[in-house]
């Protein structure tokens, strides 16, 4: 069983060379002054400049004009193109502190987004969001999981959320064959599951000794890791194992399922589009889209012109590299 192997993403928005945020802040400028708003001049800017540089324009817009270029873009725009153009603007610490906040404080948890911004950020980013979080809501981003959360699932938050993972990259075959005999006699070697021994391992093993772990596990067992998780947990923590393991495996992939999951079936989750969107364009969107291709036999574009529509769907393509 062989994994991609860990490269730098190729990413769909690059730094604009060169980069004149005086200019950028007199097209946006003249984009919303008068009557009538010039979108496509917005989505041409906004969608073709670094999260830096769009905050670097914010500040050239107050300076030159007294206004703040987000309220302006608010009152000018409407719906899904407005949060679109919001989640550009927002510096990305802050906006994932905000996801997880709305995933908590909403009625009901959405579990899928803690997965999703905790099972897949580096010890760094996951600190500097948890600074975000205590500076934007005066409250600790830990507390708040365990308070919102339960049992097996509140265990992986807690750990995920502490940031601890080792991240040498350094591999040990006979550790990593250890690790596989623990998480069998953990799991399916006994009746009930020592959820613990999945957690600390899991939560802490790095990422390149994890996929280790993986390829002993089949090689004891004769089938995936993945099936152990299924057989042994249930719900949300059997979400989240799965979710760390596929994300370890092959990351553009989990995020090409993320993308999916949010345009697939009735309706559109339109919040989990435009938060992979925003977050990945900067990182892996091209590895994104051929893992979307060659999972679902469809462009990630074609499937985002199915579902979406005017300026909002014109900023996302952008945004996509289409």
């Amino acid at each position: 069983m062989s994994y991609p192997p860990y490269h730098h993403g190729t990413p769909t928005v690059v730094p604009a060379h060169p980069f004149d945020p005086k200019s950028d802040a007199e097209v946006l400028r003249k984009a919303m002054k008068g009557f009538g708003t010039d979108e496509k001049s917005i989505i041409n800017c906004l969608a073709r400049r670094s999260n830096q540089q769009r905050l670097q324009i914010a500040i050239e817009f107050k300076t030159m004009y007294g206004k703040d270029l987000v309220k302006d873009l608010k009152s000018e725009t409407s719906g899904r193109f407005e949060d679109l153009l919001v989640a550009l603007m927002t510096p990305l610490p802050q906006f994932y502190a905000k996801e997880l906040n709305d995933a908590i404080r909403g009625l009901g948890t959405d579990e899928d987004v803690l997965i999703e911004v905790l099972g897949t950020k580096s010890n760094n980013e996951i600190r500097t969001i948890r600074q975000a979080y205590t500076s934007m809501y005066g409250r600790n981003l830990e507390e708040d999981l365990k308070g919102d959360t339960s049992g097996t699932f509140k265990r992986l938050m807690v750990s995920l959320c502490n940031a601890c993972r080792d991240e040498s990259m350094v591999t040990n075959q006979a550790n990593a064959a250890a690790d596989a005999r623990e998480l069998l006699k953990a799991g399916e070697l006994r009746l009930g599951t020592d959820e613990s021994t999945f957690n600390m391992v899991l939560c802490q093993r790095n990422f390149a000794q994890l996929r280790l772990i993986f390829e002993e596990y089949y090689k004891i067992t004769g089938h995936d890791i993945e099936q152990a998780v299924k057989n042994e947990f249930s719900g949300n923590s059997r979400d989240c194992l799965l979710a760390i393991i596929r994300s370890i495996r092959n990351q553009p992939g989990f995020f090409a399922k993320c993308l999916h999951n949010a345009i697939a079936g009735l309706g559109t989750n339109d919040k989990k589009l435009i938060r992979v969107v925003v977050t990945r364009c900067e990182v892996d969107m091209g590895e994104i889209k051929q893992n979307y291709l060659a999972q679902y036999g469809k462009t990630l574009a074609d499937d985002i012109k199915g579902d979406t529509s005017g300026d909002y769907k014109k900023c996302l393509l952008a945004l996509i590299g289409e």
